[in-house]
């Protein structure tokens, strides 16, 4: 086990590091959309989708 490990570390810490930044980005986004931010920038007049928002304003 502790020679897989060793041989593996590189790959382990990359996995790892991806992991805590995907980690990252799912929670900020959660916590943006927790605040009422949108992600889309804003311009609801140019958006496809602007039937389907849900406006605070």
């Amino acid at each position: 086990m502790i020679d897989w490990l060793l041989n593996h570390i590189s790959t382990l810490f990359v996995s790892i590091v991806l992991l805590m930044i995907i980690i990252w980005i799912i929670r900020y986004m959660l916590n943006e959309k927790r605040q009422g931010k949108s992600s889309c920038g804003g311009q609801c007049g140019h958006c496809q989708m602007n039937h389907s928002c849900n406006h605070s304003s």
